[in-house]
């Protein structure tokens, strides 16, 4: 037998329908029904049809999750689910089906933040967090950098994108290059033959004057705007686009800005770690760079493994079993959904 509770986290911010089940800091499930094909061919996700597809997914999910996981829900110990942000659709999906779930069985739910779950899943594969440590969330819809005293009530925001985010602009330069969506895996591929020099793509808010007033802060439309100019340009006067080096070059302009930020960010408040995630720390150039950049100012870095960097039940999960370790006070069973949810509100 054993005290560590058993939580089960659904995660439906966006287009993934994800259900993990978690037992302390033991992954045991981690199911996904993705709807990302249904949203390729518009070129990015469309809200009805995520939470339409949420609907569809979510009791076979569960179920697979349960079984795989070798439990009878009525097991658990509580519910967790991603109550924000995200998109409000898709969160209201979520948050009904796992109100249903816990009134059902009987168990405390807790409503919680999807960024500060991105940060607690690192647990299920490195043990518990160091405390403090500074978290590089890099997503489709999030560039954030948050200082974590405890992931389950101390998460204190340093900076955040102040236009697109750097998977957004990952996808929209994947569709100005004829790639497929989403647009960060085809890019990382392609960079792999290309040249990170080949075009001297800007670095945003790194001037000393942006570096003023928005030191953490990241911008990435300015970035996606020169390269869509530069292919324009080429394409004007003839030329063959090399998709590898503007690949390359584009990702080095983002990596070596987000790890820049991070690494200042830390130093600065004298944090020896650094933990990356969200659905671009699955980037291997970002890896690298960070592991490089970081060890030469004597900073640790975690990242999980790519299958949990994206998003998943199991993260929720895992932020749910260690609020029911410390003795958190559950949410209540009226919890709302919100599509803005700001990350000092780690429970809803």
């Amino acid at each position: 037998m054993t005290d560590e509770p058993l939580v089960l986290g659904i995660e439906t911010s966006c287009d993934e329908t994800g259900v993990g089940i978690v037992r302390g800091h033991t992954l045991l499930a981690d199911t996904v029904a993705s709807s990302v094909e249904e949203h390729a061919r518009f070129g990015g996700v469309v809200p009805e049809v995520a939470s339409r597809a949420h609907l569809e997914a979510m009791v076979p999910t569960i179920e697979r999750a349960a079984e795989t996981a070798g439990i009878a829900l009525s097991d658990i110990d509580a519910v967790a689910v991603t109550s924000g942000p995200g998109l409000a659709g898709a969160l209201l999906v979520g948050v009904a089906s796992a109100k249903a779930l816990a009134l059902g069985l009987g168990k405390p739910i807790y409503g919680v933040n999807h960024l500060a779950a991105h940060v607690a899943v690192d647990q299920l594969e490195h043990g518990p967090l160091p405390e403090p440590c500074l978290a590089m969330l890099v997503s489709g819809g999030h560039s954030s950098l948050l200082e974590v005293t405890d992931v389950t009530v101390g998460v204190e925001p340093m900076g955040s994108t102040i236009d697109d985010a750097a998977g957004e602009a990952f996808d929209k330069v994947a569709r100005l290059l004829g790639l497929p969506f989403p647009g960060g895996p085809h890019i990382d591929k392609q960079a792999r033959s290309g040249s990170s020099v080949a075009i001297d793509f800007p670095r945003g808010l790194t001037s000393r004057r942006d570096l003023e007033r928005h030191r953490f802060d990241f911008s990435f439309s300015g970035l996606k705007t020169a390269v869509a100019r530069w292919v324009e340009t080429q394409q004007r006067a003839g030329v063959t686009i090399d998709v590898a080096d503007v690949a390359a070059s584009f990702q080095e302009a983002v990596c070596d800005v987000l790890t820049r930020k991070a690494i200042d960010a830390a130093t600065s408040r004298g944090i020896e770690d650094i933990l990356i995630g969200g659905g671009v720390a699955a980037n291997s150039r970002l890896r690298a760079m960070a592991e490089e950049r970081a060890a030469a100012q004597g900073i640790r870095v975690r990242v999980p493994r790519p299958g949990l960097c994206t998003d998943n039940g199991a993260m929720v999960a895992a932020l749910g079993a260690e609020l029911v370790a410390r003795g958190r006070t559950p949410s209540r069973l009226d919890l709302p959904a919100d599509s803005s949810q700001p990350i000092t509100t780690v429970v809803a």
